[in-house]
């Protein structure tokens, strides 16, 4: 499930006009279950509906680095020539990430079998979908 939230992340730089600076995250019924907040630097934090931290995300050279509430790295991400590919904490790529020239992120699982995908709407907020094509959630 983690590896879900990252797209707040990613769509920051896959589509530039969306504010990344704060964002959350509803699951299909609208219900708030976790914010991102990024500054400066592009380093982003994530918190759990009640506002406790649950991970950070911190910019290299090469993409992103994931860590746990405790400072733990548990993952990185990879910017590749369509997107970022995910790695766990021991580097064995997990999944990936692309861009589509309409303006949709498709999530891919390590086999490369699509997973889910990401849309943003007319109103700005980036809409989630599972691999069949149905909301699963959104971001604002």
């Amino acid at each position: 499930m983690k590896k879900l939230y990252i797209i707040a992340i990613l769509f920051c730089f896959f589509l530039s006009n969306i504010s990344c600076m704060a964002t959350n995250y509803y699951d299909r019924y609208g219900n708030k279950t976790r914010s991102y907040k990024s500054d400066s630097s592009g380093d982003v934090t994530s918190y759990d509906k009640y506002g406790a931290k649950k991970e950070s995300y911190k910019k290299t050279s090469a993409g992103y680095n994931s860590y746990d509430k405790y400072g733990s790295q548990i993952g990185s991400y990879k910017k590749t020539d369509n997107g970022y590919d995910a790695y766990d904490k021991y580097g064995i790529k997990t999944g990936s990430y692309q861009a589509t020239s309409h303006g949709v992120v498709v999530h891919y699982d390590k086999y490369g079998n699509k997973v889910g995908s990401f849309k943003k709407n007319a109103s700005g907020k980036i809409i989630q979908y599972d691999k069949y094509g149905r909301k699963i959630g959104s971001y604002k």
